[in-house]
């Protein structure tokens, strides 16, 4: 296969990787930051017996090395994949990753939300849900979004190091095609084709957020 076509071929892969474990793990991590937030000390909720441990759990699995979670989880992504190697079996602990940092983040955009917009709520007889959902939620939204970007730009590195455990893309093709026979220009076409990636997340989310903020 000419280089053009897995350069190509690597590009779609890693493409696939970020976006869709980005999404997956957005579907996972809102529910879990407003979990965070609403039990936490300031939410509208607060339950330390649920907070505590919940918090702890995810500090700790934020703490490991991407790579050494990929390993950790082969079983898992076995089970739901049938298979630990290629790009839809990287999606899988890509997206647990993802949704952790979301979690958080979505966490710190609501608790930049000020606590006096919460307290209208709760005097004019809204529920908690009904306060999260139409005051707190619509305030931190340009912060979710400014953390999700920067949490897709993560998931970019991710990508590239899924390739060393046999997840396909830019990170595999540089690998291989690359470091192994010693393609310098490969490399950093590459690297390049990243940083055109990272740059793009970055604009467009930050387009999201100005939009938010009009």
């Amino acid at each position: 296969m000419a280089i053009a076509q897995l350069i190509l071929q690597g590009t779609i892969e890693t493409l696939l990787m970020v976006f869709g474990s980005t999404f997956i793990g957005a579907l996972m991590g809102l529910p879990l930051g407003v979990l965070l937030y609403n039990a936490s000390e300031d939410g509208l909720n607060p339950c330390p017996r649920l907070y505590q441990p919940l918090s702890l759990v995810i500090n700790s699995a934020r703490s490991i090395p991407y790579i050494i979670l990929t390993v950790l989880l082969i079983p898992f992504t076995r089970l739901i994949i049938g298979t630990s190697i290629g790009t839809m079996s990287a999606i899988i602990p890509l997206s647990i990753a993802a949704a952790l940092l979301i979690g958080r983040c979505v966490e710190d955009a609501l608790q930049a939300v000020p606590k006096g917009l919460s307290e209208v709520g709760v005097s004019l007889g809204a529920t908690s849900f009904q306060t999260i959902k139409k005051i707190i939620l619509p305030e931190g939204l340009p912060s979710i979004i400014a953390g999700i970007t920067t949490v897709t730009i993560n998931v970019v590195g991710y990508s590239a190091m899924a390739g060393t455990v046999g997840g396909g893309g830019l990170g595999d093709l540089a690998i291989r095609y690359g470091y192994q026979r010693y393609d310098t220009l490969l490399v950093f076409i590459i690297v390049a084709i990243l940083i055109v990636l990272v740059q793009a997340i970055q604009m467009f989310g930050q387009w999201c957020v100005n939009q938010c903020r009009h």
